[in-house]
């Protein structure tokens, strides 16, 4: 997908479920929706109709509920997250958010040990 939509943090709370059950239908999204974020019915909703105008998700009617499917990956959208995130405080660069949390103690020591096994194995695959 060229142009991916713009996804609140609410519609990505729907994504992720589409992601992981779609096929999915209406009453699957909202049960699982209202168990384990609380949401409304409505809410639910009202979020999978957004997602469909945008373009992120399809659907088909099935008898009398509509099954969706996501149109965007989400390893689409991760990183473009991620790109757009690092570019809002890191000035696009990993470096200065590693650094950043590494220094405000972020991180705990297995972290930094899987970490550095990370950046050891990227710095053999580069040459």
């Amino acid at each position: 997908m060229n142009h991916l939509p713009q996804i609140s943090e609410a519609e990505y709370e729907v994504m992720k479920v589409l992601w992981k059950h779609a096929p999915i239908n209406t009453n699957e999204v909202t049960d699982m929706l209202t168990k384990t974020i609380g949401w409304n019915p409505k809410t639910v909703h009202t979020l999978l109709k957004r997602l469909a105008q945008k373009g992120a998700i399809t659907y088909q009617k099935e008898g009398r509920v509509f099954v969706y499917t996501p149109v965007v990956k989400e390893d689409e959208y991760l990183n473009k997250a991620n790109d757009h995130f690092l570019n809002q405080f890191y000035n696009g660069k990993i470096s200065s958010m590693v650094t950043n949390y590494i220094n405000s103690d972020h991180m705990e020591p297995d972290e930094l040990n899987e970490l550095r096994r990370l950046l050891l194995k990227g710095n053999k695959e580069a040459h």
